[in-house]
């Protein structure tokens, strides 16, 4: 596998993974912005009417029978908060060339180029406006997703205290945006925001698959939609794995028809080393991320406190997150058992082989992430908006590098932030 990453124009990337490990091609663009409340919304209404129509494909039909004649490839489109950032995303993925009997073979990889920026650079339009019809359509669809976030209480949960935790900040808006500002969006502004993103924000092209880099980097320069498009200053947030220490830990409580309670705390880790994601990463295996994890073994399997106990780590954040679903009358005792592991991982209450095995799940993990496509791109872009690359390989050594120390200095960087808390 070899991975490049070329500025086709000022603001533009293009990334190429060349790879034989997979049958197919997958094509990818984000399109990444930061998050703000006045236009959140508006973001998240652009790539549902984006897939309803090109100018040369002006229905759903049209473009699913496109996809069809490339021997079912499949699109894909949604969106998402990568730290303070709001990122558009397109997938179209094609089988590869090579898969292809020679008597019928077409340049797909071309063909998938063509048609993913055609959806993306060249909407269809009426009066130098989205098409009425296909906005207010979409605009019912993101409402019933916008009250439909209720319906994963766990999910909720989680959603609620970063939004507690991030109360009048970026990273706290809900990447659906708010029902109260749909029925402000219409055909007219909705296209104007559209064409502000497509000439300011930052876009990330990226083609994985058995491919020659170079004809792809051709291929893509020589696009007419491409071609089009302004050089930018790209705004967006670079996101770093830093935090500031908050003293004063919130305690919010809702109350909601529900039988299992619905426990979420949010942990700052206050550390400013640039290196600091991989102790953290390895602190929060030993916490909670894995089976053998301390409040998995004593929350959950010794006291029976909860149906499920875990933490997982938002590096972007410099954020560590616990999740239990309990009994609603065991919160208490619940909370006590918690605060001791992560009391117990001040003290170094751990061992050697806690930090072995947590290497090992991590090195396991970012393996992984290599055997399937649309891992390794999110792994990429998670790169392109941070202030450091790492490779695969940096990751996996950095990971072998941390000590028993570095592992408690995290914990004695550690402090509570947010206590959620969903009961009926």
């Amino acid at each position: 596998m070899s991975y490049t990453s070329k500025e086709i124009k000022q603001g533009i990337k293009l990334h190429c993974i060349d790879t034989n490990k997979f049958k197919t091609n997958l094509m990818a663009v984000f399109i990444t912005l930061p998050l703000d409340r006045e236009s959140v919304t508006f973001d998240a209404v652009i790539p549902a009417v984006l897939k309803r129509g090109t100018a040369n494909l002006s229905t759903q039909e049209e473009i699913a029978k496109k996809l069809e004649e490339m021997y079912g490839a499949e699109f894909d489109c949604g969106i998402e908060k990568i730290g303070d950032n709001h990122v558009i995303k397109f997938y179209l993925e094609t089988l590869n060339d090579n898969f292809i009997p020679e008597t019928h073979r077409e340049n797909l990889a071309q063909m998938s180029i063509n048609l993913l920026l055609d959806i993306i650079l060249n909407p269809l339009t009426e009066n130098n406006k989205f098409k009425q019809e296909y906005v207010e359509s979409e605009k019912n669809n993101i409402k019933t997703l916008i009250d439909s976030k209720i319906d994963n209480k766990d999910v909720y949960s989680l959603n609620r205290c970063i939004e507690e935790m991030y109360k009048g900040e970026p990273y706290g808006l809900y990447k659906y945006g708010y029902i109260e500002d749909l029925e402000n969006i219409n055909s007219e502004n909705l296209y104007k925001h559209y064409k502000n993103i497509i000439s300011t924000a930052k876009i990330d092209i990226f083609f994985s698959g058995d491919i020659n880099s170079n004809e792809i980097i051709n291929q893509v320069k020589e696009n007419e939609n491409i071609k089009k498009l302004a050089e930018r200053q790209a705004k967006y947030v670079i996101n770093k794995e830093q935090k500031t220490n908050k003293s004063e830990i919130k305690n919010i409580e809702e109350k909601m028809d529900i039988t299992q309670g619905k426990l979420v705390i949010g942990l700052d880790v206050n550390i400013k080393n640039p290196d600091s994601k991989f102790p953290v990463s390895i602190y929060n295996v030993i916490l909670g991320e894995s089976a053998t994890s301390k409040l998995f073994q004593n929350v959950r399997e010794k006291a029976s406190l909860a149906y499920t106990a875990r933490s997982n780590y938002v590096r972007q954040k410099s954020n560590i997150y616990i999740r239990c679903g309990i009994e609603i009358e065991n919160i208490n005792k619940a909370l006590e058992i918690i605060k001791k592991q992560i009391e117990d991982m001040k003290n170094g209450d751990f061992t050697e082989e806690d930090l072995i095995n947590a290497k090992k799940y991590m090195v396991s993990g970012i393996t992984s992430v290599q055997d399937e496509q649309d891992s390794e791109i999110t792994y990429y872009i998670g790169q392109e908006l941070s202030d450091k690359f790492t490779t695969f390989e940096e990751y996996a050594k950095k990971i072998e590098q941390v000590t028993m120390q570095d592992v408690k200095e995290v914990a004695n960087s550690i402090n509570i932030n947010t206590i959620y808390f969903l009961r009926n």
